[in-house]
């Protein structure tokens, strides 16, 4: 779960605003918001729609800088009063299977996502249109060939470290057997390349960006929606707590994710879709426990 993996990263003092007070747009006030924010995607050229840990609590992973948050909950002191749901038993949400419909329709041409929960993938939205900043808890890649591995079972380390895996890639003696590390960065870790590249392109192209369920706070991830008001493209924020682009953005939307999602669908017209699991990679094989498992980089 995603408190697991905060205990894992290296200790960093700047971890922005926590536990702000939750805001709920009214019913009336909603409908507006909803009908207006169904128009402008229906008739937007390049939507990129930009998600954090709000659009994955639904599935029980919780959100960092909530008022029950990782990081809230560490600045005050205080332990969870519910239990998580882990990584590994999570499904994707009302939210990640619109996304995968909207693509389909072409009205979203591409997720940037600061989540390292999987659901994205999981949901069978495309890995070509979407943008995995900070990793995925599924996901190793070969140091040698950057073949990535997308495992069933969440791996053991964080901090991009080795896994202990090998690269299978090829086939007989052309096997790559290249060393195979997590892809989960650890605080101030860079950037995966091809996904920033992926992450500018379109959000530089965005006509429209909607945030869901991010407070905007980690750099470089909460500059992509902006790229979009440089052209005169209109940003749209959708986050229960307010943030610090509010006044810039053209629509801000205080609802749960989901909620908004599910009344996104309905003016548009789509159903949205339930989820079917679908096997991945095979585990990984069975290898002794690594001593440097829990250590960061610092």
């Amino acid at each position: 779960m995603s408190i697991a993996y905060a205990a894992s990263l290296s200790p960093y003092e700047n971890k922005g605003k926590c536990g702000q007070l939750e805001i709920f747009d009214d019913a009336d006030d909603l409908e507006t918001k909803l009908n207006v924010l169904a128009e402008w995607m229906s008739k937007a050229r390049h939507c990129v729609v930009h998600t954090g840990a709000g659009a994955s609590t639904a599935a029980g992973i919780p959100d960092f800088r909530g008022p029950d948050g990782v990081w809230t909950l560490e600045k005050e002191g205080r332990s969870r009063k519910r239990s998580d749901v882990g990584f590994g038993e999570a499904i994707p949400t009302t939210t990640h299977m619109a996304l995968v419909r909207l693509e389909g329709e072409g009205l979203v041409k591409c997720v940037v996502t600061q989540n390292i929960d999987g659901l994205h993938l999981k949901s069978g939205f495309p890995r070509d249109k979407l943008c995995i900043l900070h990793g995925d808890v599924f996901t190793e890649k070969c140091e040698r060939c950057g073949r990535e591995v997308c495992r069933n079972v969440p791996v053991e380390t964080v901090g991009e470290k080795l896994t202990g895996n090998k690269c299978d890639e090829g086939g007989g003696r052309g096997k790559c057997r290249g060393k195979l590390r997590d892809t989960l960065l650890d605080w101030e870790g860079e950037l995966p390349l091809e996904d920033l590249n992926r992450a500018t392109r379109n959000s530089k192209e965005a006509d429209l960006s909607i945030c869901l369920g991010t407070s905007l706070q980690m750099m470089p991830a909460a500059s992509f929606p902006l790229m979009a008001l440089k052209k005169k493209g209109r940003l749209v924020i959708c986050n229960l707590q307010p943030t610090k682009y509010d006044k810039r953005a053209s629509l801000v939307i205080h609802a749960k994710v989901d909620d908004i999602m599910k009344g996104i669908m309905k003016r548009l017209g789509y159903p949205i879709g339930q989820w079917t699991e679908v096997k991945r990679e095979t585990e990984p094989p069975n290898k002794q426990p690594r001593t440097d498992s829990n250590k960061m980089n610092t």
